[in-house]
């Protein structure tokens, strides 16, 4: 059998030749790839000359080329189109993985030679980014463990190799009950439902081939309709609760168990590194600094936040009465009684911005955004195939050249794990030649019926803006070395160009590109006045959904060493002590929350959407300043500073950089709606 990842990839511009990729071949890939990393690693390590930035940095930059695109191809396919076999190799590989990177970083020989460069940094004659790339490596080790004794470093690669282990069974558990929890539905049941949700909803029956017209599964997608439109509290209630209950039913997914062991040995590595908590060792290479920092902003939105909600729920309960509805309100019907709430104060149905919405159309108008701000554009290349017939290609050009590719998968379907996020099949970088980046956003709307158009909700259209800020980053990023490249940034600072991005959805030059996808007429003044009141009805709710998962995050990572875990107590006492209404749920419970228990990305660093809100309200408030939402010097800082630079400077200079002066958090309240609030604190802030 020919292994694809043992030749070059003669394709347009050397993407993986998916036709060609099998599962079979992840394995002995792996193996090679693994092989010949430990041997360009000794090598450095091994090398009798003295340290120098080439010889050692640099040389581990360019090093692990092939394990880089194994990994890449294979993370894409394990969370978009994953099946059992491709599940096995991930649990078979995963702890090697884990083993073979605790090898590097606690390779000793090779930390001297790092920490040497480190100790002289200042007489090595290094331009910024160098010295930048120097000063992460350094970092990455040190928080890696490489300072720890002997007895100390077995024991920190014991438990990284158990968590890689733990967070893949995570994972798998989440899509597991995702994909084994489907309800039957019949015409009744979806009264109310807009005909494009009616129409996933039937296409979704005959995919699994019910006996019933339609069908609802627990993925988010399939949820939110039912819960924003169905009729049949009954049918609200039941979807609801399967949705909450992924990973918490005491079956072979459940994830408390899991919860309990990734939690403690956390705590366990935090202590081997000399912090007091996870949360303290995470956070200390963050922009926020310390845990205290984070929570205080949390803690201050959630007083406004709670107090809309509070307000709304007292509406949406005299709506419920004023029908004769005789039940107090519960989770399940805050969205569906929302939607009439909204209807009622501001006169405006979301439902009557969806034809205006076509994926095609709003996927053309973050292009255009691009275009505008950026100089981007993007040329659809139906010559290059995807991992899966939805996946659809474009070359990327700026200034007469091709800088990129970008990959877009929208559509939900089995073996595809919940929610949206962009990755890459390729990084760019200049160390040893120019690499162009390979971007991938993904996404899971609903996918229509044959020939007929996929229409998005306003916050779909959002979430298709916002993973393209994130693709973005990687596409604009101009810089030297793999380390510092596109997203690898710090977790607060990598929403930023993504959640900023989502302000230009509703720039009216961008909105008068969203025409009928029937009449191809504009969105009409009247509902786009209608929109705009309507923007903040339900923020009570939707921060209120958001900061309490973020706080539980920060309750489960500020725990000391040596307490027992237990994801349920720890679960409602938190709720319990900030006072959550019981009427609004968690946006993700502990047993489903893959931000913070798939892998350590967003651990202890959920909270970091809303630091990066502080940053993107403000930031956008610039181009507003400027009375131009694509004025070209505003954009131009924008380019340099954030997009372009990955992360080749510190933050908060970067941001001053692009802004002229640290953020304000007022942005993020006006944006809101939520009642304006003190600034924070010096050093409380960003």
């Amino acid at each position: 059998m020919t292994n694809p990842f043992f030749a070059a990839w003669d394709t347009p511009f050397g993407v993986p030749p998916f036709e060609a990729i099998e599962t079979a071949h992840f394995a002995p890939a792996y193996q090679r790839a693994l092989a010949e990393h430990d041997r360009e690693v000794a090598a450095i390590a091994g090398n009798p000359e003295a340290p120098s930035f080439d010889n050692t940095i640099a040389a581990l930059e360019l090093s692990g080329q092939l394990l880089r695109k194994v990994d890449m191809v294979f993370s894409q396919l394990a969370s978009a189109n994953t099946n059992p076999e491709l599940q096995a190799v991930e649990r078979d590989m995963a702890p090697v993985v884990a083993r073979h990177w605790n090898g590097i970083f606690l390779n000793a020989a090779l930390f001297r030679r790092i920490d040497q460069l480190y100790r002289q940094r200042d007489g090595l004659g290094l331009d910024a980014e160098s010295a930048r790339v120097l000063e992460r490596y350094h970092l990455d080790f040190v928080r890696a463990g490489a300072q720890l004794s002997v007895a100390e470093r077995a024991r920190f690669a014991e438990i990284i190799e158990r968590l890689a282990v733990l967070a893949t069974e995570f994972a798998q558990n989440v899509l597991g009950d995702e994909q084994e929890t489907v309800f039957a539905l019949t015409e009744a049941e979806v009264d109310g439902l807009p005909g494009d949700a009616r129409a996933a909803a039937a296409e979704l029956a005959r995919a699994r081939k019910l006996n019933a017209p339609f069908a609802a599964s627990t993925s988010r997608s399939s949820v939110e309709p039912i819960l924003h439109y169905a009729t049949d509290r009954g049918v609200r209630e039941k979807v609801w609760r399967a949705f909450v209950d992924r990973g918490r039913n005491g079956n072979s997914h459940d994830n408390r168990k899991i919860i309990a062991e990734i939690v403690t040995l956390r705590s366990e590595i935090a202590r081997l590194l000399g912090y007091d908590t996870y949360a303290a060792y995470k956070l200390a290479d963050t922009m926020a600094k310390t845990p205290e920092a984070a929570q205080g902003l949390l803690e201050q939105i959630w007083s406004p936040g709670v107090k809309r909600a509070e307000q709304d729920r007292d509406a949406l309960q005299e709506l419920v009465d004023a029908a004769g509805g005789g039940f107090r309100l519960e989770p399940w019907d805050w969205r569906f009684y929302a939607e009439q709430l909204r209807r009622a104060r501001y006169d405006f149905d979301e439902s009557e911005i969806k034809p205006y919405l076509q994926l095609e159309k709003v996927v053309e108008a973050a292009f255009y955004t691009a275009g505008r701000l950026f100089g981007v554009s993007f040329t659809p290349r139906p010559d290059i195939t995807g991992y899966h017939p939805d996946v659809r290609a474009w070359s990327v050009e700026r200034d007469g050249r091709t800088i990129g590719l970008f990959y877009g998968d929208f559509f939900a379907r089995p073996g595809k794990r919940s929610g949206a996020w962009m990755t890459s099949f390729r990084d760019q970088q200049k160390l040893g030649g120019e690499v162009l980046p390979i971007i991938v956003n993904t996404c899971n709307f609903n996918k229509p019926p044959e020939g007929e158009p996929a229409l998005l909700s306003l916050d779909e259209a959002r979430t298709v803006f916002h993973e393209f800020g994130h693709g973005l980053h990687g596409l604009l990023s101009n810089v030297t070395y793999p380390r510092i490249s596109g997203t690898s940034t710090v977790r607060d600072w990598v929403e930023l160009p993504s959640q900023l991005y989502e302000h230009w959805l509703e720039a009216p030059p961008v909105l008068a590109r969203l025409t009928h996808y029937k009449t191809g007429a504009p969105i009409p003044p009247d509902l786009l006045t209608r929109l705009k009141a309507a923007r903040n009805a339900n923020t009570g709710f939707e921060t209120v959904e958001f900061l309490a998962s973020a706080l539980l995050d920060m309750a489960y990572h500020t725990r000391p060493a040596g307490e027992p875990i237990d994801a349920d107590v720890i679960e409602s006492e938190t709720l319990a002590r900030i006072g959550m209404p019981r009427e609004v749920a968690l946006r993700h419970a502990s047993p489903h929350f893959l931000h913070i228990f798939s892998g350590d990305g967003y651990s202890a660093g959920y909270y970091s959407y809303l630091w990066s809100e502080v940053l993107d309200a403000d930031g956008f408030e610039a181009f507003e300043e400027a009375g131009d939402p694509f004025d070209a010097a505003t954009a131009g800082r924008l380019y340099t500073y954030v997009y372009s630079a990955g992360g080749s400077r510190d933050f908060a200079e970067a941001y001053r950089l692009f802004r002229g002066r640290d953020p304000d958090v007022g942005g993020l309240l006006r944006g809101r709606g939520l009642v304006a609030l003190e600034p924070l604190e010096d050093g409380a802030a960003v």
